[in-house]
């Protein structure tokens, strides 16, 4: 049988609640107790009760993640990311999704209170109450990706301004003069910061033209073969996302319109398969894996930390343009956004 804390008591001459102080590196504990202890749990082989160790210090050693989707391969790099890190210090997941309904982030919210030890949350859906009033007090919370981080902890913002604009301004330097913009959601943050940034990134002779989509391969499809069947072809097409802008490119190519000699093509994210469709795909790169890591060793920082986790703060998550044969490049050229901002 395996061995029980009251075992090692016993072998250690000393009370159960000495081995507990001791397992648990409290600073009461004798030099003399702690070495008794120790040499007797290591000679019975033993292991502390994971479930009864949470109790006793307050712990469950699991992290919240709650994402507006967890489809596509943006979604699937961020939680191997932050799976990584997590695994890495003995940590699990609690991994749940709003699909942009702020009643299911309520209610996910409420699942997690008292379940999790800190709460990794990316939230770009605007409207609706404060994420303020939705976390649970007092819970160390680190945003992702979120429109309001300002006041409720650290927030890891992505640039998706400058290399929205970026991109943009590429195309414009390529001489596309009429560039199309596939958006993302209409109340989504980071579509609003990409429809910006590409306004910027237009020349003084272009003329902005923004259409519906929603972030799916169905939307970039059903814009690609609208924009195939219209009178007015643009020149270059720019989607919200690399999703969106290889469903664009697949109803392109299914219309004889071939890219980029007919129109140019790029997209955001740099999504794993970015680089393996024909022709590779000029988008915006963003290491959501990274982010991901970096957000979860923050939340272990705030989690360790009741001070740190009531200081905000916001870090902007640096992009960096990917020229590849959609938008027309010979050859691959990775250059930094360094005019991100707005």
């Amino acid at each position: 049988m395996a061995a029980t804390i009251k075992d090692v008591a016993r072998r250690a001459r000393v009370s159960i609640a000495s081995v507990s102080r001791t397992l648990n590196n409290s600073s009461s504990v004798t030099p003399n107790v702690r070495e008794r202890v120790l040499r007797a749990a290591s000679r019975l082989n033993y292991t502390p009760h994971a479930a009864a160790r949470s109790l006793i210090i307050r712990r469950t050693h699991t992290i919240g993640l709650l994402l507006p989707d967890i489809h596509g391969e943006y979604f699937s790099e961020l939680i191997r990311g932050v799976d990584r890190a997590a695994r890495s210090r003995g940590l699990h997941l609690l991994v749940s999704s709003t699909h942009g309904n702020n009643a299911e982030a309520a209610d996910a919210l409420r699942s997690m209170n008292g379940r999790v030890d800190g709460l990794l949350m990316m939230s770009p859906y605007i409207g609706g109450a404060s994420l303020e009033d939705a976390l649970p007090s007092g819970l160390p919370t680190v945003l992702m990706n979120t429109h309001e981080p300002a006041g409720i902890g650290t927030a890891f913002v992505v640039d998706d301004f400058g290399g929205a604009r970026a991109i943009t301004a590429h195309l414009v330097g390529a001489g596309y003069q009429d560039i199309v913009h596939i958006r993302g959601p209409a109340n989504d943050f980071q579509s609003l910061e990409r429809v910006r940034g590409y306004r910027a990134g237009l020349g003084a002779g272009c003329r902005a033209r923004v259409i519906d989509g929603d972030f799916t391969e169905e939307s970039g499809y059903r814009a690609g073969r609208a924009l195939a069947a219209s009178d007015t072809r643009p020149q270059a097409v720019f989607a919200a996302n690399d999703t969106m802008a290889i469903g664009c490119l697949f109803a392109l190519t299914e219309a004889g319109v071939r890219v980029p000699h007919d129109i140019a093509l790029g997209g955001f994210d740099d999504i794993p398969l970015a680089r393996f469709v024909s022709p590779p795909l000029t988008t915006v790169r963003v290491d959501v894996a990274e982010m991901g890591r970096r957000a979860l060793e923050s939340l272990v920082v705030s989690i360790a930390d009741p001070d740190a986790a009531g200081r905000s703060s916001v870090e902007t998550v640096p992009v960096e343009l990917v020229v590849r044969a959609s938008c027309g490049a010979d050859s691959r050229v990775q250059t930094p956004c360094k005019e991100a901002g707005g």
